[in-house]
């Protein structure tokens, strides 16, 4: 076992394992540690703990120090260098005449590097830009292309369900999501209805999924038949997965029918309705699939 503290370098970036030698750190200091891009300023979001050496990626490098009042004077100075950075590169990119979206810039800690990221649909020649830059900054100059999910996490914003952006607020890394889990849930196959700002499949859905799965398993399909409590054929007509309700058709007689509401455990189910994985494709139209199944690049 290793003991280590976890530190995060953006407000939702991925957390990195360091060593915190004998150092006494809780979470919520700032520190100073060495990084495969130099010296790097971040916030302690795990407190020392015990982890196994496979969890550990070697070498496991030692927290400098605990950030001085010199060091977080520094790191505000930087942010006010990468606004600045921010307003030149944009005018460097309308002087080029480069069909660029620039998102965000980066100050590395000891200013070696300035990383400028930004969204294009095709590859972008930046090489005049880059030389522009470095004219400018005399440093290291890096151009990042990121993708949709990228630009939304570190621009924010909020959702329709009225928080603030996953991605942005707490979600460190992203998670695939599918349109078999939209299906899933019952959600609408509407492309508008089930995509976030960035224009790719909510990553709430895939919070979710497991929820879904695990209440969906004592519940038949629609098409199902079964028998009533009083003995009557019916036929599964929908189903509400979180209110474990199941909506059935029943036959009361040759040409009377009636919609009633039962529990999972109220009906006893004498056939089942052969699973049929293309149903819900068939339900939307070709323009619409092709939609969906753009939502789940990446």
């Amino acid at each position: 076992m290793i003991t280590v503290v976890g530190i995060r370098f953006k407000k939702t970036g991925k957390i990195y394992y360091f060593d915190p030698a004998d150092l006494s750190i809780e979470i919520g200091d700032h520190a100073i540690v060495e990084t495969a891009r130099g010296i790097e300023y971040g916030v302690v979001v795990t407190g020392p703990k015990q982890i196994t050496d496979e969890e550990v990626v070697s070498p496991l490098k030692p927290v400098i120090r605990i950030a001085t009042e010199e060091d977080d004077q520094k790191a505000e100075a930087n942010k006010d260098k990468e606004k600045k950075a921010f307003q030149v590169c944009l005018e460097k990119i309308a002087k080029h005449d480069l069909k660029m979206k620039l998102v965000d810039v980066e100050y590395t800690f000891d200013g070696n590097k300035i990383l400028f990221y930004f969204t294009a649909d095709g590859r972008v020649d930046f090489r005049e830009l880059v030389k522009d830059l470095a004219s400018v900054y005399k440093t290291r100059i890096e151009l990042r292309q990121i993708g949709v999910r990228d630009e939304t996490k570190a621009l924010g914003g909020y959702g329709i369900c009225g928080r603030e952006f996953c991605c942005h607020s707490f979600q460190s890394d992203f998670v695939p999501v599918s349109i078999r889990m939209a299906k899933d849930q019952n959600l609408s196959l509407n492309p508008t209805k089930i995509s976030g700002s960035c224009g790719r499949l909510m990553c709430c859905i895939k919070y979710e999924e497991d929820a879904y799965l695990d209440l969906s398993k004592k519940l038949p399909r629609v098409g199902d038949e079964a028998t009533t409590e009083d003995g009557f054929h019916c036929v599964v007509d929908s189903i509400n997965i979180l209110k474990q309700r199941i909506r059935v058709i029943v036959d009361l007689s040759d040409d009377e029918r009636e919609a009633r509401e039962y529990g999972p455990g109220d009906l006893k189910f004498s056939r089942k309705k052969k699973k049929n994985n293309n149903n819900q494709e068939q339900e939307v139209s070709a323009e619409e699939l092709k939609a969906l199944k753009e939502l789940e690049k990446e």
